[in-house]
């Protein structure tokens, strides 16, 4: 039988899901930049973005001068840094609705497969919704039967 959200943490799962779908989002657009850079730099058009560089925005892969902005090392590190805070709200979102393992390595890989995060997102915020408004209506249920009672 699969376990509830504890009672004291119902009126926080709103929250939780409007922050695991801003980071799903955010990591989603920065893993497809990341994949846009992989291309432009490994294959044969071996460009990669520099920021600052008289030659333009793309420049020959390792060919970047000093003052400019390496752009593509940019990318990598803020997409590794934000995959760490959607790893942690996918934990938080996880935790809260107290839902089985396979659900957290789900929502986590898709952080690392591209377009992925966009459909489980989606998918997980609506079934985290749905059980929150189901568990608000038994919560409300519960009162008018305590009220009615006393």
């Amino acid at each position: 039988m699969p376990l509830k959200p504890r009672p004291r943490n119902i009126p926080k799962i709103p929250g939780a899901v409007r922050l695991y779908k801003i980071s799903a989002y955010v990591t989603g657009v920065m893993l497809l930049l990341l994949c846009l850079e992989m291309v432009l730099k490994y294959t044969p058009l071996h460009v990669e973005f520099a920021l600052g560089d008289p030659r333009g925005l793309l420049v020959p892969a390792g060919t970047i001068r000093h003052p400019a902005l390496d752009l593509s090392l940019g990318i990598l590190i803020v997409h590794g840094w934000l995959y760490v805070v959607y790893l942690f709200m996918d934990f938080r979102l996880w935790s809260i609705m107290r839902w089985n393992f396979t659900r957290f390595v789900l929502i986590a890989l898709g952080g690392v497969i591209p377009l992925m995060s966009f459909f489980v997102e989606a998918h997980m915020a609506k079934i985290a919704l749905s059980e929150y408004e189901t568990l608000r209506a038994e919560r409300e249920i519960a009162l008018a039967a305590q009220g009615a009672t006393a």
